[in-house]
Parts: structure tokens; sequence; C-alpha cells
């Protein structure tokens, strides 16, 4: 019998500084400016790696305990927008052409779970935060601006980038640096398709991304990391088959909380990597900076891929616990995808963790 328990909250509050089918896109809709984000502090990088080590730190009697509790939920937006919510029942539904089921079949994660224990630090620093304020995130319009080493660069509206006449569907597995992982159908196209448009130049030996950063809409990020939320690929990392971005999960479009409007998905690394709300992406020559690795760099490593036999510096990575389930189960090599293996032939996968 599967018992399901509601997941703890590895970092509090208190832990951290207060704070183209012209048819579809019709039906869909279109620019977001952000601005540079500021370096953070010590402090409240301690108070970050602090709430991460209570976290680790947790037993199963208190697991047991939050089950007895529960956990409080989010009530839906009062404005019923199908492109913009953080209620997932609500938003509209997507019609992928192609179903993959690439998580070895293991069972699908519930949505409720995936949809309210989420790490968007923009939002809030506790796991239900984002589901609670990320409503003030507006998705439309929308534009990702592409550039620098590229032959095509230019500024493309979200609807123009996306070929929603050629969506997958693709169940695949989710990892989290902290030690839970989740089972998930995400709805997108292979990364490679959308960044070969731009026409990347043999100078393009990296990509660095940029999550969107406005105060106004989101009001109690403070200065919990260096804004805006940055993240990095090697070329070929961009371009594997298996490198996915999502617009959608469950057959429905992105609740805001899970990364809306457009969202990297990396199986085979660490949850970090796998950067939300994008609106900017840049073809660079040297590894780009990421803000995990800015934050700790003794912790958090540039390619972050899922390795049961490099610990974390402050817990163990052999084994994961799956959200809505009791019993640990171990982690596998690359989080289950072989397949990309030869990405890192001959590295040492301990130094360039």
């Amino acid at each position: 019998m599967l018992i399901r328990i509601p997941p703890p909250h590895p970092v509090r509050e208190n832990d951290v500084a207060p704070a183209p089918d012209p048819a579809v896109a019709q039906s869909l809709g279109a620019p977001a400016e952000r601005g540079e984000g500021e370096p953070t502090n010590g402090c409240v990088r301690h108070r970050i790696r602090h709430g991460r080590r209570r976290f680790v730190g947790q037993s199963l009697a208190g697991l047991a305990g939050l089950a007895l509790a529960g956990c409080s939920r989010a009530a839906p937006a009062a404005a019923v927008n199908p492109l913009d919510s953080t209620d997932p029942t609500v938003l509209k539904r997507l019609a992928p052409t192609q179903e993959r089921g690439m998580a070895g079949g293991e069972t699908v994660t519930p949505i409720d779970d995936v949809a309210r224990y989420n790490n968007y630090y923009e939002f809030g620093v506790d796991k239900g935060d984002p589901a609670v304020n990320a409503g003030t995130l507006r998705t439309r319009p929308w534009s990702v601006d592409v550039g620098g080493e590229c032959d095509q660069p230019g500024v493309i509206d979200i609807d123009q980038l996306i070929p929603y006449n050629r969506l997958e569907e693709r169940i695949y597995r989710h990892r989290c640096v902290e030690a839970w992982s989740i089972v998930v159908p995400w709805v997108g196209v292979p990364l490679a398709h959308l960044l070969a448009r731009f026409a990347p130049t043999s100078k393009a030996k990296y990509v660095a991304f940029y999550t969107l950063y406005d105060p106004q809409q989101m009001p109690r990020a403070g200065r919990v990391l260096p804004w805006p939320y940055r993240e990095g690929l090697r070329i070929d990392e961009a371009m594997h088959p298996l490198t996915f971005v999502s617009v959608g999960m469950y057959g429905r479009v992105l609740p805001n909380q899970n990364g809306a409007p457009i969202r990297l998905t990396l199986p085979w690394k660490y949850g970090f990597k796998s950067i939300k709300s994008i609106v900017k992406i840049r073809f660079v020559e040297r590894m780009p900076e990421t803000t995990w690795n800015l934050v700790g760099p003794d912790e958090y490593g540039f390619y972050a891929n899922v390795n049961p036999n490099v610990p974390h510096p402050r817990w163990s990575q052999a084994s994961e616990r799956r959200l809505g389930e009791l019993f640990r189960r171990k982690t596998l090599m690359f989080n289950g995808y072989p397949e990309v293996a030869p990405l890192y032939a001959g590295m040492d996968l301990r130094r360039w963790f």
C-alpha cells in the first residue's frame, strides 16, 4: 500500500532576508524587459544554507507529523485567465502531437504536488510560497531576447518562437539537489529546434539563460539571490535531444509557479539548472556565470549532473525521496538517462560536478 504524505518545507521564510500557427498565436496572445540584479550578501547565503541543512536533517517522525497536520493549500486565483494562473485546473489545454514516456514507466507524480511544491525564490522561499504568490506574474505579452554569437539575433514573441502545432509531451524524472524528486509529463519542444533558427556561430561554446526579474511582479524577491536568476549550458548540452523547452505540463499551460510561460527541462541535471520564466538567451564563448554557482561554488557546480557518487558537502546524494512516497529510493546516475554520458567522456565528474 502506498502511504501518501505531504512534502516537508526545507527552507522557511524566516531563514532568508525578507524580502506558428496564426490561429494558435492569436488565441494565446506577446515583451517583457528586466534589469540586472545585484549581488547577495554573505548573511543571506548563510541563512539559505542553514535552511537547506534543516531540510536534509528532517526525520521520518517529522514527516509523519506533517502527514497528520497536512499542508495549507493556496486558494485559486480570483480572476480566471487560461494563460496566466497559479491554479493548474483553469489553464488552457495544449495539444501535443507526440507523447513519449521517458521515465522508465515510473508513476507520474500527482499534479497537486508538482504545482504546490516549488523552488522559485522570486515568489518566496518556502515551498508553498510560489503557488500563493506567483499570481502577480504576467505571462502575456512575453518575448525572449536572443543574441550573442549568432547570425540571426532578435527579440521574438513567445507565440512566434514556440511551434504550437508540433508540441511533444515527455514524461521525465526531475531530481532536486535537495534530494527530493518528481515525475512530470512536460509539454514543449526540443531546445535545439528553437536555437537553430538563430544560427549560432562557431564561437558559441555555451548558452546563457536569464529569468525575468521585475520587482513589481516579484515584490517578495528581496535580496535572497543575485538577480536576475541565470543559468548556462555547454552548447553540446543545449543541443542534446533530451534538452527540452517546456511551455506546459499535464496537458495544460504551465502554472506561473512552475516557470510560466517558458522554462528549460533538463532531466539528467539537478533541478536548479532547469531555469524558469526565460526572457533572455545569449550564445557566448566563455562559461557563463550561474546563480547558485555564484552563491556557493563549493556546493553547486556549473554542470550539476545528477550523480549519486558525489555527495553535496552537507548531505548525501545517494538516495532521494519521491514526493508522495514514504520511503527513499536510490538515485540513478544521470538520473537514469545514460544516453548523456558521452557528453562527459574523459571528464573527472568529481571535479566538474
